[in-house]
């Protein structure tokens, strides 16, 4: 008997408003409610700075009208290039706020990557934080440091934020691409509303929650989960901008009361091996989260014997928000990252094609449907890749994935190349391309593979030499550490005589030892 497809919708979902501000959505309801509540701490090695909801509107709005005063058009880029650090999170709500769109960079990037970034976006503005005040990025744009941030804060605040539409765009996250170049990923602000669902059916906020997280804030899953989601719900964001100790998390979640704690499987594994948990007080905390790479059910096994809490595994990408998880609602399965959230439409479709879901248990690649609130705009000045991403009513993810009886979700690794080293998602050819630059390398490949611990992986390089030229690992890691980000950098080099390739002279990369 032929199985029926599935397709995953579990209930009706909420209809987006029509004029809608992610900034205001998040802020300014909150400052009315609640205005003396605590709404943010950023906690550094000097000391903690907080904002209550009433403050961080009055803040927001502020620097908002700081930035409208620079004459940028509405729509206008502002590349955000820090860690961190308070400004920040200011700066992000603050140009939404105006109307404008911005760009939360990673920190980890070499001043090539940052630069490449800034153009790529046809940024108007760009803000460094205090470890990149010395860079020259030269071109037609306003460079705004700490003291030129510090002066737009004074201006008169906004009288209201932008009146912008669901649809309209309002922020840019970066993400690899298929080719060696990043791509930029543009939401709209409707993608704050696509994040309710998770409020209920993974994270659990309410007002009153502390939510702390481990991530870098340029990081969708720290921005939405450590940021956007807490405030929006009335709660408030804890963000750390100091050494990333494994045993500072359980001294910021006693010193701060955090009831959600939210990190990749890593950080678990790191408090687990050097800053004994079970130790510390984790009285106000109700449970964790994590997301970025697969949960190892013996590293949920071992959290729950040693904590007594629990941890709730969730799936998304840069250009959907996270809607498959478990949760409150959802039990854990071990070894799944959950179902779809209620209001979520989600399918396997055929590998080779195709646009009728796939029946229970038959992997196929995952799809959301195109109207999900959370799904980006499309890819900035990508069209031949935006297209490749859309097959019908369907955005196609590259996942493998078969959803089994109960809706839970198994992956099954990607249709394409793209590596996951560490939550984040980094293309083989951008690191290829790296490799290919340094003195006598003849050919040069990489792959994600297995690290030391079973359930960790790193990026490995496969590197043929020149004749005659010397096989030098430390060389080649120096040279990549000059040019690549720390998160996209090789941890080790193998020397190769060949690179394996299949009959028609492409690179076979699972052959890659």
């Amino acid at each position: 008997m032929q199985k029926e497809a599935v397709l995953l919708s579990v209930s009706a979902r909420e209809p987006v408003p029509a004029r809608f501000n992610l900034a205001r959505y998040c802020l300014a309801e909150n400052a009315q409610a609640r205005p003396d509540a605590t709404a943010l701490t950023v906690v550094g090695d000097a000391g903690a700075q907080r904002w209550t909801h009433a403050a961080l509107d009055l803040k927001v709005r502020r620097l908002g009208a700081g930035l409208a005063s620079l004459g940028l058009e509405p729509g206008a880029r502002v590349m955000i290039r820090m860690g961190n650090e308070a400004n920040a999170a200011l700066l992000y709500f603050a140009s939404i706020a105006a109307g404008f769109v911005p760009l939360l960079a990673s920190s980890q990037l070499t001043f090539e990557e940052a630069d490449f970034l800034l153009r790529d976006c046809g940024a108007s503005a760009l803000a460094l934080g205090a470890a990149f005040e010395h860079e020259t990025h030269g071109g037609d744009f306003a460079v705004l440091r700490g003291a030129d941030i510090e002066r737009l804060a004074d201006c008169a605040p906004l009288d209201d934020y932008a009146d912008t539409a669901a649809d309209d765009p309002a922020y840019l996250v970066y993400t690899s691409g298929t080719t060696s170049r990043p791509k930029g990923v543009l939401h709209a602000h409707r993608a704050a509303w696509g994040r309710r669902p998770m409020r209920a059916h993974w994270t659990g906020l309410g007002p009153g929650d502390v939510m702390l997280h481990a991530g870098a804030i340029n990081w969708t899953y720290t921005l939405g989960v450590g940021i956007v989601d807490p405030l929006s719900a009335g709660g408030s964001a804890v963000l750390y901008n100091g050494h990333p100790d494994p045993n500072v998390w359980p001294r910021l979640i006693a010193e701060h009361r955090a009831t959600v704690f939210a990190a990749v499987p890593g950080v678990y594994r790191q408090m687990l091996k050097y800053a004994a948990p079970e130790k510390a007080d984790l009285s106000s905390l109700r449970h964790g989260l994590s997301a970025g790479a697969a949960l190892a059910p013996s590293l949920l096994a071992e959290w729950r014997a040693r904590t007594g809490k629990e941890i709730y595994e969730a799936f998304g990408m840069s250009e959907c928000s996270t809607f498959i998880s478990s949760g409150p609602t959802t039990p854990v399965h071990p070894g799944s990252p959950g179902r779809p959230q209620p209001g979520r439409v989600v399918a396997a479709l055929p590998q080779d094609g195709g646009e009728t879901p796939l029946p229970q248990g038959e992997t196929g690649v995952l799809a959301v449907r195109r109207d999900e609130p959370g799904l980006m705009l499309g890819y900035w000045n990508r069209p031949e890749e935006e297209r490749e991403a859309f097959r019908g009513d369907w955005f196609v993810s590259g996942d493998l994935v078969a959803f089994d009886a109960e809706g839970y979700m198994h992956h099954h690794g990607r249709a394409d190349e793209v590596m996951n080293a560490g939550g984040f998602r980094v293309s083989p050819a951008e690191v290829e391309k790296c490799l290919a630059a340094f003195d006598h390398v003849a050919e040069a490949a990489a792959a994600e593979r297995p690290g030391r611990d079973a359930d960790t992986t790193i990026i490995k390089a496969y590197v043929v030499m020149r004749d005659g030229a010397a096989q030098d690992e430390a060389a080649i890691l120096a040279h990549c550490q000059e040019h690549l980000a720390a998160y996209k950098r090789p941890r080790a080099v193998v020397f190769l005589d060949a690179l394996p390739r299949n009959a028609n002279g492409k690179l076979n990369r699972r052959a890659l030892p």
